[in-house]
């Protein structure tokens, strides 16, 4: 007899599980939940709405989500429709692949002030994520400060200086695009609390911020390093010989013609977040690198700003009837595993890190682990699903139906943009009648 797998969540660590399922050798069915009706996570709500190169992994799922032994279940939370508890008396494997979408704080005084978000609250506004709708931040402002030096931290900088030309390849919607493109911000930093070299972004996102139509990248040729030294990973060396070498360059460009800066500050990290009620300034103070920690030097300096968006990493939410680490942010599991027939994937396993791909080796790992754990089928699976969600009421939709909200979006969406995303799970259900 063949066995049930349930997947709770449907971004890339949950398809990439599915798919290693269908493409094993054992007989199975794959049951995918997800609380939102539309799948993908961070592919739909995380990825920046200017790099549509990125969703294109989405294509992928597609396939795996319309494989006959794959079943989509969306609009059901765990937790709410169903616990997670009954779906491990329901299936002979459940895996957790919920991520990690709560913001880790900045801890300094003054974070409760109107214009601090955190970048997935932030993201997942202007990428129409239904939690942020109506986030509605007020960008009447001419500064804006991003802690964080990595990819999260440049894509929310790049979005608030590109023109509206520039966002017209995007799915941005319009209730963020029309306030940004409005807004009078002149200046964005981004802070980093180490060196230039310590910088988490890629190259390709770095390069991007040297060729915008309307914004000119500030660097203090000071705080750059005259080489990279000696490293045991090679790759590793190239990356950060790469970015030191973008980073001079940007201290060589005209800002002539250009109305905005984008301000790359290293060594310093956030003290306290200034004003009244409203963010108006941030108090930070400069670093020194000993031992590869950043230590603070005791010399401050203030920037005015109106808004924060802290990137400095995200985690998990404790799930009733699983065991979870706070310091982490993670399921506490060995190595993918967490009790019998119980299972974590992805950045809920191993935290916030990696990239896209990283998550297709969980996906392959745990998928051999349970083909491995699970020797006989015969739990009731998807039509004891079935059953207990039409006893509730719950209204899920399946992938076609997924498809249809799909279609709408991109038939309604402007040339050149790719879709109009529909913002709420109201709207997204309408389609469906």
């Amino acid at each position: 007899m063949g066995i049930s797998v349930a997947i709770v969540g449907s971004g890339p660590s949950g398809f990439y599980t599915a798919d290693a399922l269908v493409k094993s050798d054992v007989d199975c069915e794959v049951d995918i939940i997800e609380r939102l009706p539309a799948p993908h996570g961070l592919i739909r709500y995380g990825v920046a709405p200017d790099h549509q190169t990125t969703k294109n992994v989405s294509r992928a799922f597609d396939k795996t989500g319309g494989d006959g032994a794959v079943r989509y279940w969306g609009n059901v939370e765990v937790g709410r429709d169903i616990s997670l508890d009954r779906l491990r008396e329901l299936y002979d494997a459940v895996v957790l692949a919920v991520g990690s979408p709560f913001d880790r704080k900045l801890g300094i005084p003054g974070e409760d002030k109107l214009g601090v978000f955190g970048s997935a609250e932030f993201v997942g506004w202007y990428n129409a994520h239904p939690d942020f709708r109506d986030l509605n931040p007020n960008l009447d402002i001419t500064g804006a400060a991003v802690i964080g030096v990595g990819n999260v931290a440049i894509d929310i900088a790049r979005v608030l200086v590109k023109t509206r030309e520039e966002m017209a390849t995007s799915d941005i919607p319009d209730y963020a695009l029309d306030p940004i493109q409005a807004a009078p911000i002149t200046d964005v930093y981004m802070f980093g609390r180490r060196g230039a070299l310590d910088a988490k972004f890629t190259n390709v996102e770095l390069r991007e911020m040297g060729h915008l139509t309307n914004c000119h990248p500030v660097v203090d040729p000071a705080q750059l390093p005259d080489s990279v030294d000696d490293m045991e990973n090679s790759r590793d060396k190239r990356l950060k010989e790469r970015n030191l070498a973008s980073l001079r360059e940007f201290t060589t460009l005209d800002p002539a013609g250009k109305n905005k800066r984008c301000h790359f500050a290293f060594l310093a990290s956030p003290l306290e977040i200034l004003g009244g009620e409203r963010v108006e300034g941030l108090l930070m103070e400069r670093n020194e690198v000993v031992d590869g920690r950043a230590v603070g030097t005791g010399e401050t300096f203030e920037i005015e700003c109106g808004m924060v968006a802290a990137a400095i990493g995200y985690q998990g939410e404790p799930i009733e009837g699983a065991p979870f680490d706070e310091w982490s942010g993670t399921v506490v599991n060995e190595d993918g595993r967490v009790a019998d027939g119980l299972y974590a994937v992805g950045w809920i396993k191993r935290g916030p890190t990696g990239v896209i791909g990283t998550n297709k080796v969980d996906g392959r790992d745990a998928a051999k682990q349970i083909v491995a754990d699970i020797t006989d089928g015969g739990k009731p699976g998807r039509a004891g699903l079935e059953s207990e969600l039409r006893a509730g009421s719950t209204r899920w939709i399946d992938y076609g139906q997924w498809q249809r909200i799909k279609a709408v979006e991109e038939e309604s969406a402007p040339a050149p943009s790719p879709r109009r995303k529909l913002a709420t799970v109201d709207e997204m259900l309408a389609v469906l009648g």
